[in-house]
């Protein structure tokens, strides 16, 4: 589930509409039961965005994999009119960003988690929950305003996946109070976690972001353009 949503929120940045979803799974031996649930996960979410599993590539190598070990990809094909295209080059100073909620860690920081739990239980509602889907939350607000930028918040958090997609001499200003965070991110800090290294790592909350002229009435405008 998390790839395919990840895979296919990337597809959503440039506006275009995800079309079909390819997966690629290896492994030293390969075992029917595993891959059947990770693809199940995988045509779940696809079937939520509108977007075909059409298959990929098994691969059983063994002596490269070790034992117990799997690899899991995916990639996802859009497709878009050329200028309908979404590149941000149209943003400007003043600009609203615009933040859809995320369900959690969605998929990245894992590496300081794993640290942070070590070897003893978790939570896995807390800390696994399903990378949450975009699909309908952009078509939305390109149906009710000119959407001039939009960031997946992945590796890099909120300011470093915008700062992707701003032209160089613009900078997000964004109001960290104007949401609350899901638990998760009080568990983090509970632990040492700053403040500092929350917001360069995570989403803290927010999965998507979007860059609008005019917010729509209701959205959760988290930021501003300067």
């Amino acid at each position: 589930m998390d790839l395919a949503a990840h895979c296919i929120n990337d597809v959503l940045c440039c506006g275009a509409d995800p079309l079909f979803l390819l997966d690629y799974v290896a492994a030293g031996r390969i075992e029917q039961a595993n891959v059947a649930e990770l693809v199940e996960g995988a045509a779940e979410v696809c079937r939520a965005a509108g977007c075909m599993l059409i298959g990929g590539e098994t691969a059983e190598l063994p002596g490269i994999y070790r034992e117990g070990e799997l690899d899991f990809a995916g990639t996802c094909v859009g497709v878009v009119e050329r200028d309908r295209v979404i590149d941000g080059s149209r943003c400007r100073p003043g600009d609203a960003v615009i933040g859809f909620p995320s369900n959690g860690l969605h998929t990245n920081g894992f590496s300081l988690v794993r640290e942070l739990v070590g070897e003893g239980d978790f939570d896995a509602d807390l800390l696994l929950a399903p990378h949450r889907l975009y699909v309908e939350e952009v078509r939305d607000l390109r149906t009710a305003a000119d959407v001039r930028a939009l960031a997946h918040v992945t590796g890099g958090g909120i300011l470093g996946n915008l700062s992707r997609v701003l032209p160089e001499e613009i900078e997000a200003q964004i109001d960290w109070t104007a949401w609350e965070r899901p638990v998760v991110f009080s568990w983090l800090a509970e632990r040492g976690v700053e403040e500092e290294e929350l917001r360069r790592v995570f989403n803290l909350g927010i999965g998507m972001c979007a860059v609008v002229p005019d917010p729509p009435p209701g959205a959760l405008v988290i930021g501003e353009l300067t």
